[in-house]
């Protein structure tokens, strides 16, 4: 989730919240928890967790089970997978992320359909993966299909809001507050540059541009049925009640 070799890394919005963001919260403990379990296990443990719980494309497109006899069924790792990380700074920068953008996002949507929606845009961005890299057999774990199912979301609802990011410039720290919409559109922009070749591999680039969309299509759906997402403008009640006038793996 990190942006270019992790010199630019968001802190904050400035949109408020009028709930408690309590999926997002358990979200989060939820890949912590499992992290920690990771540490714990040995290498070979830690070989079979992630290659059974991981999602193997290869596997999946040809509906075999790598691990037969286990009981586990393999389908179930369309899920299992978004909770799964392939080291700390992958956990670290995808839960930041997450964070910032997924407790607006669950404000909006109310703490069942955001769940939903955070689950539906993780299928949707492992079946992009899948379509695009379907003979692979290097597991594929990580949440960042679905919070990029969240970003989507959140530049429909809060174009206008800002984002307080850190930028290293060498080794000065720079603190600015930029767009969400300029933050956002840059990011995607950055996914669509890596996944034709030009940046690191052995990350899903396809599966955070899947997410991302199926995040705005499915945001926009939700709109046609309610009114707007509150925009900050001159009026805006800062309560935010609105206007008051092998181990290889792919990760995400």
């Amino acid at each position: 989730m990190w942006f270019n070799k992790k010199v630019m890394i968001p802190l904050r919005d400035d949109i408020p919240t009028r709930t408690i963001p309590v999926v997002t919260i358990a979200v989060i403990a939820v890949n912590v928890a499992v992290f920690f379990f990771q540490l714990n296990l040995d290498q070979r443990d830690l070989w079979y967790f992630i290659h059974r719980f991981g999602v193997i494309p290869k596997a999946l497109v040809r509906l075999t089970d790598p691990f037969p006899g286990d009981g586990f069924p393999s389908v179930l790792t369309l899920g299992t997978s978004l909770f799964i990380h392939g080291g700390l700074v992958h956990l670290g920068s995808n839960m930041l992320f997450l964070w910032i953008f997924g407790n607006n996002v669950e404000d909006f949507l109310g703490h069942v359909r955001y769940l939903l929606f955070y689950l539906f845009c993780g299928l949707a961005a492992t079946l992009v993966h899948t379509l695009t890299s379907p003979l692979s057999v290097a597991p594929l774990v990580g949440a960042s299909g679905a919070i990029a199912g969240v970003m989507g979301a959140y530049l429909v609802l809060y174009p206008q809001a800002r984002i307080q990011t850190l930028i290293l410039i060498i080794i000065y720290p720079l603190f600015i507050w930029i767009p969400a919409v300029l933050f956002l559109v840059f990011w995607l922009a950055i996914q669509f540059i890596n996944a034709g070749g030009v940046g690191e591999g052995g990350v899903a680039w396809m599966a955070h541009i899947g997410g991302f969309f199926c995040g705005v299509l499915l945001i926009n759906r939700v709109r046609k049925k309610r009114r707007p997402a509150w925009r900050r403008g001159p009026d805006d009640d800062p309560s935010g009640n609105g206007p008051s006038d092998d181990n290889s793996r792919f990760i995400l």
